[in-house]
């Protein structure tokens, strides 16, 4: 009689953890003159996206959470599909981005999910292959790339990387309701050859502030860029806010130039930033609106991550676990 005790079987789970960041508004976005591309010039914000994926590899189909995130599924199976790997899996996504306003929440969603699905598949995907798979859903907004980038969001489609400004405070007026991204990019109004103009010099003029860290200009840009935003859809609320700027000190107005949000800019390490945010907000607080405050990223941040967890689990053993992260941007 064999008395050799067998083994245990051991059942293993795998999950994937993704982050991206998402963004306020653009600090400028328009249509240059020869080609008529749409760009944008992205604004990090510290707020993210996060998703968990559990790859199932013997079971088709997927279950995700919230359950209106079908594009978040479509763009997990493209990137299963790039990997090699079949089945399906469970995919579970929170953020801190609020819908509809015009800080990328939709982008932070999907690219986070594809950096989640790598990692429980232990692997990467680099920019270039997260942007061929949000070609085949939607227009997005450059948030795969850890810096201020130049961006043809409805191509998904890298102009040129700007590197890392300073942080920003941004005192955040939400003008109300919400905006269908996509639906704003078909019904977009035509551009004259003078705006086009105008944006070629604004992206030149920003492109140069950014690599110099020059905040007076970008505001200035930013500012500008809004205006003309505004004069192509109602921004009710933008002369009241670039009083309160004005009065409070503060460098511009930027905007989700497809969404409902306004902001006002400071300096993070401006000495006055606490006299200047409480004097914006109160002034804010007298509009219908809702005010808040935010912070744009900047060097020393985190800016996005992914990690594996793999737990192992028999009769007799606690589960265990093990972790791998990479960051990008420290």
């Amino acid at each position: 009689m064999d008395t050799q005790a067998r083994p245990k079987a051991t059942e293993t789970s795998v999950r994937g953890t993704g982050t991206a960041f998402g963004t306020f508004g653009e600090l400028l976005q328009g249509v240059l003159p020869g080609g008529d591309r749409h760009f944008m010039v992205t604004f990090p914000v510290a707020a993210w996206s996060t998703a968990v994926f559990r790859h199932s590899p013997d079971h088709d189909g997927f279950v995700v959470w919230p359950p209106h995130k079908g594009k978040a599924v479509r763009i997990a199976e493209l990137a299963l599909a790039a990997a090699g790997r079949s089945g399906g899996g469970s995919l579970e996504l929170s953020s801190e981005l609020p819908e509809g306003k015009g800080m990328a929440s939709s982008s932070a969603d999907l690219v986070a999910t594809v950096r989640a699905v790598g990692a429980a598949l232990g692997t990467t995907f680099d920019a270039a292959a997260i942007e061929s798979f949000l070609r085949e859903i939607e227009p997005t907004d450059g948030v795969m790339y850890d810096e201020i980038v130049a961006y043809y969001h409805r191509e998904a489609e890298l102009r040129e990387g700007l590197g890392i400004l300073p942080s920003l405070a941004i005192v955040a007026y939400d003008e109300g309701g919400q905006v269908d991204t996509i639906a704003h990019n078909r019904d977009a109004r035509q551009v004259s050859e003078a705006d086009k103009a105008e944006y070629a010099r604004l992206l030149d003029e920003l492109c140069g502030a950014v690599r110099a860290r020059d905040l007076t200009a970008v505001g200035r840009v930013a500012t500008r860029s809004s205006e003309l935003n505004a004069a192509a859809r109602s921004r009710r609320s933008l002369p009241e806010l670039r009083r309160i700027c004005e009065e409070t000190g503060g460098l511009g107005v930027a905007c989700a130039h497809s969404g409902t949000v306004l902001g006002i800019l400071y300096a993070a390490d401006d000495p006055e930033l606490t006299r200047k945010v409480g004097a914006a907000r109160a002034a804010c607080s007298a509009l219908p609106g809702t005010t808040t405050v935010h912070r744009s990223l900047g060097h020393g941040d985190v800016w996005s991550a992914c990690s594996m967890e793999v737990t192992a689990r028999d009769n007799t053993a606690p589960a265990r676990t093990a972790s791998t992260e990479h960051a990008w941007g420290a």
